[in-house]
């Protein structure tokens, strides 16, 4: 099928997502959608499957307008998508999702639906058990149910939004695979939307690049980095560069003996390790393999299992994360409307919200608060005014923002996926701001499933898989291969030790 979006309009307040956008899509054809965040690439995709109206413009498939409403009704008319968090449902069976809002599902049995997620998912390489519970499944196998349950609806156009997020090397390969196997050869039109270069240029066939909500440049590929990067900022990018530290005789901030954390589904092993001020300790592992119980453990907000956990020399073993505050903790959720921020407040309620313990007797200063927002928008550069709704932030400028809420001067930042789905220079502008913190001497625990961004910034990298952790003590002498096939479980691919050494 071919589809053609003609002066597309969207605007969320003091926001133009999209300006006067036209694109044809042709079948059979895997392009890559590009931009910086904040550009319009989600909202646009959004409009085109449904779960967005837009402002103006027309949406033409196969030579016809079509005025549709809702993600239902476009995969209807052939386009599905798949989000970068799958819209599943964890507490039900594969079996149970599959089915789940598909018209006449009620009326097949049992056996018959097997089948079908058997057989399709085959039929692309995929491997799922329709009677395991979603919430065991990994981040790549939700993306594989998701797939398979959008091909069994006759989905022909696929929009996929930065899928390769929290996948193993092997598991992108094979993804990659199936999705050049279904457009060569089922002739299904594959929209890609990702700030990750290397998978653009591996696996697409054009690109269309946005930025501040205009089309600005039409590529067909192979092209290099580079051209893309100029693209997309107008500018090329210095390359950043961290400055060289000796922290081993700094003062130790966190100190872990034994530490165990455990949940219903996994137990971590037995950890020591010492954190030093101004240090950045890396989390490697595929999304499950223990890395977030243990961030949490380490912030109070979950108990630790046993041994100690010791915060400048004081036991906080079983304390609570208001205590752990208080003793200098920050902790910065990946889920930035789920946990770090609030929906509905706006951006200087927010500000005010953090600034909550300076209020006399509860009562808000929103003239101060106005103008550390104007403050904080201008360094962070949060694009977007102090009155919009946090919704209508791009997720890059959500996760600016959410940084600029961390207090200026912790004893221990730890933080969770900082740079998820973020473009090289808002990748560039987090990791400026979090390295002035360490450079005050903050101690920084970060996770990431960008293998690069840990082997760029880390200091070490503490490696888990399945509750099993090995730590690599010179970032600098490990490839991202090595690292890849590391978080994979084959710690002997990489210089280092157990933690417990």
């Amino acid at each position: 099928m071919q589809i053609e979006i003609r002066h597309i309009h969207k605007r969320f307040g003091s926001i133009q997502a999209n300006d006067d956008i036209s694109i044809v899509f042709p079948a059979g054809r895997i392009v890559g959608i590009l931009g910086e965040n904040g550009a319009g690439k989600s909202t646009l995709m959004k409009i085109l499957s449904g779960f967005q109206t837009p402002d103006e413009g027309e949406i033409w498939i196969d030579g016809q307008a079509e005025n549709y409403r809702g993600p239902q009704a476009a995969i209807a008319l052939g386009i599905g998508m798949l989000q970068q968090d799958p819209l599943d449902v964890p507490a039900m069976t594969v079996m149970d999702n599959f089915t789940y809002g598909a018209p006449g599902a009620f009326w097949l049995g049992h056996s018959h639906l097997r089948e079908q997620i058997q057989s399709t998912s085959a039929k692309i390489g995929f491997d799922l058990s329709p009677d395991q519970m979603v919430n065991q499944l990994s981040i790549a196998q939700r993306q594989q149910l998701e797939i398979v349950r959008l091909l069994a609806l006759g989905v022909r156009t696929l929009i996929l939004d930065e899928p390769t997020t929290g996948i193993s090397s092997d598991q992108k390969e094979q993804l990659f695979h199936t999705l050049m196997e279904l457009a060569r050869e089922e002739g299904m039109t594959i929209l890609l939307v990702s700030h990750k270069l290397e998978d653009v240029i591996t696996l697409c066939d054009e690109v269309i690049v946005l930025r501040a909500g205009k089309l600005v440049g039409q590529r067909e590929m192979p092209t290099t980095k580079s051209e893309l990067v100029h693209l997309m900022f107008g500018q090329q990018l210095t390359e950043e560069r961290r400055n060289e530290r000796d922290i081993a005789q700094s003062n130790i901030v966190l100190q872990l003996d034994d530490f165990t954390v455990e949940t219903q589904r996994l137990s971590v092993e037995p950890i020591t390790l010492s954190l030093h001020e101004g240090e950045v300790v890396g989390l490697a592992g595929l999304d499950g393999s223990g890395q977030q119980p243990f961030m949490r453990a380490c912030t109070g907000l979950m108990k630790g299992a046993g041994g100690r956990l010791r915060l400048d020399g004081e036991d906080m073993l079983g304390r609570g994360y208001g205590e752990f505050r208080r003793a200098g903790v920050a902790f910065g959720a990946a889920g930035r409307l789920e946990e770090g921020l609030i929906a509905g407040l706006t951006l200087i309620e927010h500000v005010a919200l953090s600034q909550a313990s300076d209020h006399w007797m509860g009562v808000l200063d929103w003239q101060k608060a106005g103008a550390e927002m104007q403050t904080r928008i201008s360094r962070y550069d949060i694009r977007g005014a102090g009155e919009d709704m946090i919704e209508a932030l791009s997720g890059g400028n959500q996760q600016r923002l959410l940084i600029s809420l961390l207090p200026e001067q912790p004893r221990l930042l730890v933080i969770e996926q900082p740079t998820r789905g973020l473009d090289v220079d808002s990748v560039r502008a987090i990791w400026g701001q979090l390295l002035a913190r360490s450079e005050q001497g903050a101690a920084i625990l970060f996770s990431s499933s960008d293998l690069d961004e840990l082997v760029t910034y880390s200091d070490r990298i503490l490696v888990f898989f399945e509750g099993r952790t090995h730590l690599i003590e010179d970032p600098s002498q490990t490839t991202v291969s090595d690292l890849g096939h590391a978080i994979g479980g084959a710690f002997d691919s990489v210089q280092g030790e157990h933690v417990r050494a």
